[in-house]
C-alpha cells in the first residue's frame, strides 16, 4: 500500500448527484462481507464510514465510483480487505483506495477487459492489473464505468467456467481470408469466447466488448459459432445478430436490422431484411446506439437457418 493514504476525517458528508446516488438511496442492494472478523461492523458499513472520513472530493469520489458499481450489476458483493472497500462477483472486480492526489480504481483483471473508452489510465504495463486514477476536479464518464464494471463481471465469469470445466490452451487458431478466426461450430459460450480471444490485434477488444454489451443488454443471451462468425440469440425466438471479422473492419449484422430504428446503414437490395455496421480501427463506438440496436433486434422474430 501507498505511504501516502489518508484516513483523515473530514466535517461533512460527501455530496453526490442525484443520478449517482449511493446504493441505499437508489433501491440497490449489495451483499456485505467484512474481514473485520465476528461481530464487527459489516464491509459496507465500512465503506460508509471510510467516505465520511474523507470526506472533500475524494469522499465525492469514492461514494460516486461505488453507487455506479452497484447500478452496473446490484449483485455485487460489498467486502473490506486490505483496509480497503473491494467489490467482488466471481472473482474481485476491483478495489476503491484513497491517496492524497487520487482515487484509485484497480481493476484486478483489468488488462482482459475491453476499454473501448479508455478509462484506464494508471497500471498500464504488467499483463493483469489496469487501474482508474480519478484526481480532484476530474470526473470518471458514468455510462463508459458501468459498462467496465459489466465487462470486468463477464471476464471473472468466463475464468470460473474455464476452471470448472478444466479448460486450457490449445494451438493457435487458423486465421482465414479478412482475418476471420477459424473456429469449430458449437452452442454456448465456450466457442465465442474462442473467436474472441482469437480476433487479431484491435478486432479482439471489439469483440470484447460487443460481447459483453450483448450479455448485458440481453441477460440469457444464447450463444453459438456458426460460419466461423459468433451469433446471439433467444431461446425459441431465433438469431439476432452476428459478428465477423473482415481486413480493416469488424462487420456486426443484425437478421432484421431492416425493422430497427433508425436503421443500421448497411445493406445491399440483395441483403433483404438484414443490416449492418463496419468498425473500423479508431471508429467512436456509440454504447447507447448499439445497446438500443441490440435490445430492439432481440424483441424481433430472429433468424433461424
Amino acid at each position: 500500500m501507498s505511504e501516502d493514504k489518508t484516513n483523515s476525517k473530514a466535517k461533512r458528508a460527501p455530496r453526490v448527484n442525484r443520478a449517482d446516488k449511493p446504493a441505499a438511496a437508489t433501491g440497490a442492494k449489495a451483499k456485505s462481507v467484512a474481514t473485520a472478523g465476528a461481530g464487527g461492523p459489516s464491509a459496507s458499513r465500512l465503506i460508509d464510514q471510510r467516505i465520511s472520513d474523507l470526506g472533500g472530493w475524494r469522499g465525492e469520489a469514492l461514494a460516486r465510483v461505488r453507487a455506479l458499481i452497484l447500478q452496473a450489476d446490484p449483485q455485487v458483493t460489498e467486502e473490506w480487505k486490505w483496509n480497503n472497500p473491494v467489490w467482488s462477483h466471481h472473482g474481485i472486480v476491483c478495489t476503491g483506495e484513497a491517496y492524497t492526489k487520487a482515487v484509485k480504481l484497480t481493476f484486478a483483471r483489468g488488462a482482459s477487459v475491453p476499454d473501448p473508452s479508455r478509462l484506464f489510465n494508471s497500471s498500464l504495463e504488467g499483463n493483469t492489473r489496469r487501474a482508474i486514477d480519478i484526481h480532484e476536479g476530474e470526473e470518471v464518464d458514468g455510462d463508459a464505468f458501468k459498462a467496465l464494471v459489466a465487462a470486468a463481471i463477464a471476464q471473472n465469469l468466463t475464468s470460473v467456467k474455464k476452471a470448472r470445466s478444466g479448460a486450457h490452451e490449445v494451438g493457435p487458431v487458423k486465421l482465414l481470408s479478412g482475418g476471420n478466426p477459424q473456429i469449430a461450430k458449437g452452442d454456448g459460450d465456450a466457442p465465442v469466447q474462442a473467436y474472441i480471444a482469437a480476433m487479431p490485434g484491435w478486432k479482439h477488444d471489439i469483440g470484447r466488448w460487443i460481447d459483453a454489451l450483448v450479455v448485458r443488454a440481453v441477460p440469457g443471451v444464447c450463444k453459438a459459432v456458426k460460419w466461423n462468425s459468433p451469433f446471439y440469440g433467444v431461446a425459441g425466438r431465433g438469431w439476432f445478430l452476428s459478428v465477423h471479422c473482415l481486413t480493416k473492419y469488424v462487420k456486426v449484422t443484425f437478421f432484421r436490422g431492416l425493422s430497427l430504428q433508425p436503421v443500421p446503414s448497411g445493406g445491399t437490395p440483395k441483403s433483404k431484411d438484414a443490416r449492418w455496421i463496419d468498425i473500423y480501427e479508431g471508429d467512436a463506438l456509440d454504447e447507447a446506439q448499439m445497446t438500443a440496436w441490440v435490445e430492439q433486434a432481440a424483441a424481433l422474430p430472429g433468424w433461424a437457418p
